[in-house]
C-alpha cells in the first residue's frame, strides 16, 4: 500500500520561507515522477511543482517560479517543497502527488495534504 504523509507546513509570516517534507512508503519512488500541488481556501487545486523521476527536470507554476524549489531523494524515499519569499497567496493546503507512469500528465497517488498559512 502506497501512502504519501506530508509536513512541515505552519503558520508564517510574508517573506519568510518553509521547507516541505512528503515521505512516501510501499514502493520505491525512483522511477515515478513527483509533484506538489495546493488548494487555496475556496479555490480549486492547482498545480504547483514536478520533478522527473531523475531530478534532472523540474516545473514550476509560473506564480512560485524563482521562489520555490522542488527536489528529491530517492535514497529516502521522498521529495520536498523549498518555499522562499512567502506571500499571503502561497496559503493553501499543500498536497505531495506520484506519478506512476512518469508523464506528469495523471497522478495516481496523493498524500492528506499539510497547511500552509502566510500572514500578511
Amino acid at each position: 500500500q502506497v501512502q504519501l504523509v506530508e509536513s512541515g507546513g505552519g503558520l508564517v509570516k510574508a517573506g519568510d520561507s518553509l521547507r516541505l517534507s512528503c515521505a512516501v512508503s510501499g514502493r520505491p519512488i525512483s522511477a515515478w515522477a513527483m509533484g506538489w500541488f495546493r488548494q487555496p481556501p475556496g479555490k480549486e487545486r492547482e498545480f504547483v511543482a514536478a520533478i522527473s523521476w531523475s531530478g534532472g527536470s523540474t516545473y514550476y507554476a509560473d506564480s512560485v517560479k524563482g521562489r520555490f524549489t522542488i527536489s528529491r531523494d530517492n535514497a529516502e524515499n521522498s521529495v520536498y517543497l523549498q518555499m522562499n519569499s512567502l506571500k499571503h497567496e502561497d496559503t493553501a493546503v499543500y498536497y505531495c502527488a506520484a506519478d506512476v507512469d512518469a508523464t506528469m500528465q495523471e497522478y495516481d497517488y496523493w498524500g492528506q495534504g499539510t497547511q500552509v498559512t502566510v500572514s500578511s
